[in-house]
């Protein structure tokens, strides 16, 4: 059976923009926010904005915008930053390193519990006050710790095979940040950031705006 792709994902992706937004009215002491002024910020369409902030269940008030205090805690409840997830990071090269260094997660729930390498001079040791283990150890200690996500950063050529161990282990979602397109059971949960996706819309942009300017 094919997975489920999440059409809403658009609106998903734009909700922490819409959330630092709005946090910053809190720390202003606004208790009203629009649709509109977060359109502004973002160079967005206030009905767009509208209909993103609908999918978290609340509702604007005429003339007075949505409750500040309140639509902070919607769009947390909805994207389950108000809930504590406990993860581990599989491959700590140089980008799983830094995203152990990432202060962001902690304060939306996700907790790096540890990470696992093969390098034996990383092992036993701590990178941004999180334990390095043992790739030889990965399913015996995930099943110990009992962590819900896995941040898969290792070489491409060892993603499938590493996703297999970790699903083996109860891993129930998988944040991929490798060039391989993982085959999983359909119970579990897979996000994949393409890194160079998003190099290849910046570089379009870049010769977008050259080509109105010359």
């Amino acid at each position: 059976m094919a997975k489920t792709k999440v059409s809403f994902a658009p609106s998903v992706r734009r909700l922490p923009s819409y959330l630092h937004i709005i946090r910053q009215a809190q720390r202003n002491g606004d208790y009203y926010i629009s649709g509109t002024i977060i359109a502004n910020e973002l160079n967005l369409e206030p009905i767009q904005v509208r209909k993103d902030l609908a999918i978290t269940g609340i509702i604007g008030k005429p003339k007075k915008g949505y409750p500040v205090e309140a639509l902070v805690a919607a769009i947390e409840h909805y994207l389950g930053w108000d809930e504590s997830h406990e993860a581990v990071l599989v491959g700590a090269g140089n980008l799983g390193s830094a995203l152990m260094g990432y202060q962001e997660f902690q304060l939306h729930g996700l907790h790096v519990i540890a990470a696992f390498d093969t390098d034996p001079a990383k092992v036993g040791g701590k990178i941004h006050g999180v334990p390095i283990l043992s790739m030889d150890s990965l399913e015996e200690n995930i099943k110990l710790l009992r962590a819900e996500i896995a941040i898969l950063t290792v070489p491409s050529p060892f993603a499938q095979a590493t996703a297999e161990t970790l699903v083996k282990a109860g891993i129930s979602s998988i944040w991929n940040f490798t060039n391989t397109k993982l085959k999983v059971p359909d119970s579990v949960v897979v996000q994949r950031e393409d890194l160079s996706s998003g190099y290849a819309i910046l570089s379009v942009m870049m010769q977008t705006q050259r080509g109105r300017l010359s």
